[in-house]
Parts: structure tokens; sequence; C-alpha cells
């Protein structure tokens, strides 16, 4: 008897176009690892009900054919709901970022990435938790997969979600990033690791990174790892908007660690605490938000995917 393998779909992924080729990608899903029920997203958050019920159904395996966000909200409703050891994830690179994917080394192309999960190879992998309170002051928990973010990150997303993403996601996340620049205001931050003071004052960014990549490509957090049980803190202080462009390119190669006004710390529990509401980055997501305290969940996850580098 194979594996009861269910496949969450956001259709709207990579601006439609997950959704307008899903017969070739599920012909092609289906030779390389059999029989799957396919479910489709409708709206935003629909993909952690979804999941939820799979697993509670019995589902062994899901597979979430989307972008970062939408593996973020699969993750975070299995782990919300205390499902997180019950089935085996895979992810298909049909997002526009890619993000998530990267970190784990998937291949970009549909046939290589299939026969990625069906090589069956499993690892265990940490996730975040989150806990923010809302501009109003309420109080809301999740989970979170990759890297999420304070700053000028938050304000990125929300232009580059507002607008069509035909570009591809290097090139939207690129334009977005240069019009939030425009705009953006630093916000003073405290940033404390484990209890200790990493940060306080006005800052551009600061990460609690589980994987290595956002933004569609820039390798913010080069030395992260999904395995290790730790965050990954980088803070890119309040910079000029002049200086900041010029180190743009730092960002993309993942050599802003050796400025000597980027700070750098790993751990198990980070907490923001801006002196204003801001924006926060949740795996691509955009979430206002004023303190934010972030703890690392190690081995929550079973994951297929790539042996380790």
């Amino acid at each position: 008897m194979g594996v009861h393998t269910v496949v969450v779909v956001n259709p709207k992924s990579r601006n439609g176009a997950t959704g307008r080729g899903w017969q070739r990608v599920e012909r092609a899903l289906r030779d390389a690892l059999g029989p799957a029920e396919v479910a489709m997203t409708c709206g935003p958050r629909d993909a952690e009900r979804l999941a939820r019920e799979a697993v509670a159904a019995g589902a062994e395996r899901i597979l979430v054919a989307g972008g970062d966000g939408t593996a973020s909200e699969v993750v975070a409703g299995l782990l919300g709901a205390g499902l997180g050891d019950r089935a085996a994830l895979g992810f298909l690179p049909l997002g526009t970022g890619g993000d998530w994917s990267r970190t784990l080394g998937t291949p970009r192309a549909l046939p290589e990435a299939l026969r990625s999960l069906s090589d069956g190879h499993e690892r265990r992998l940490d996730a975040g938790r989150l806990e923010f309170e809302s501009p109003d002051g309420e109080t809301h928990e999740t989970h979170f997969l990759n890297i999420a973010s304070g700053g000028l990150s938050g304000a990125v997303d929300r232009l580059v979600n507002e607008t069509p993403k035909t570009l591809g996601g290097t090139a939207s996340f690129l334009i977005g990033t240069l019009r939030g620049l425009a705009s953006y205001r630093n916000v003073a931050c405290r940033v404390e690791v484990d209890g200790r003071l990493l940060h306080e004052g006005p800052l551009v960014l600061a990460t609690a990174a589980n994987g290595r990549y956002f933004g569609g490509g820039m390798h913010v957090a080069p030395q992260a790892r999904p395995d290790d049980g730790l965050l990954d803190v980088v803070v890119i202080p309040g910079v000029s908007k002049g200086r900041l462009l010029s180190r743009m390119p730092d960002l993309y190669r993942g050599t802003h660690l050796e400025l000597p006004e980027v700070a750098f710390a790993q751990g198990r529990r980070v907490e923001f605490t801006p002196e204003e509401p801001w924006h926060l980055d949740v795996d691509g997501e955009h979430v206002p938000a004023r303190a934010a305290r972030f703890e690392i969940v190690p081995g929550a996850l079973r994951v297929l995917a790539p042996e380790a580098a």
C-alpha cells in the first residue's frame, strides 16, 4: 500500500502560474510519486486548515505546491495543532521567491525537485515560534519556517504583495526594496538574544532566521542551519539610505556580516521591542506588530529534502 499523500496547492502562487499550469505539474507529480489527493487553497491562511485536516484524516506525506508563504502556513497549521510529527513534508519550488528551497538545496527545475522528493530522504528540521502584539494590543501566536524579521523587510513585503510579481522573485523583491527604501524611516528597537542585549537604537533590519535566504535570494543569514537548534540574528543598524544602497550587493552575496556596523548572534530566544508599531516579515507575509518574541523549536518537522551540504 502506498504512502497517503496530500498536495496542498496555492493556485495563485508565482503570480497565478501554479494554477494555470497545474495539470502538467500534477501529471509529473503522480508519475514520480504515485497517487496523491489535491487540496486547493481558496484564500489567506487556508493552507493551515487544509494541512491540519489532511493529517488528522491520516495523510502520511504533505506536499506543498506554492511559495514560501504557503509552506509557512502549512507548518503553522500543523505545529499549532500539535501535528508536526505526524507527516513528512515536501516542498515543490512553485513560488515567487523560492528562498526556503534555496536553503534546503531543492532543485529549481520541477523534474529534479520531484526526483529529490521521490528519493525519500527525510531530515529533522527546526521551526520557529512567534508571539507578537498587534498594534491594537492583542497578543497572537504562530509558527514560521524560514525567517521572521522586522523593519524594512516588512515594509517591502507589503509593497511586493500589493503588486503583480510578473518579473519573478529576485526582480520583484529588489524593486520592492528600492521602493521601500524611498519611504522607510528607521525605527528605534531593542534586540535581545537569550536575554543578552545585542542592539538598542535605530535599525533598518533585524532577523530571527532559521533559513539563510529571504527577499527572493538575499543571503541575509549565511551561517544559518535549519537543524542546529538556533536562530541567527542579524541586525543592520540605522545607516543612511546611501550607505545601505551601496552595500546591497553584500546582502545578496552574504558578505554583510563582515561589515563593522552589522551585529550578529545566535540563540534560542530572541526579542524585538520597538519604540512604536512597525512591520514584521514572517516568511514573506507582512504583519503589523509591536513587541515580538521568537523561539526555536528544535527538530519540530520531518522534511523530505536533499541531504545537508
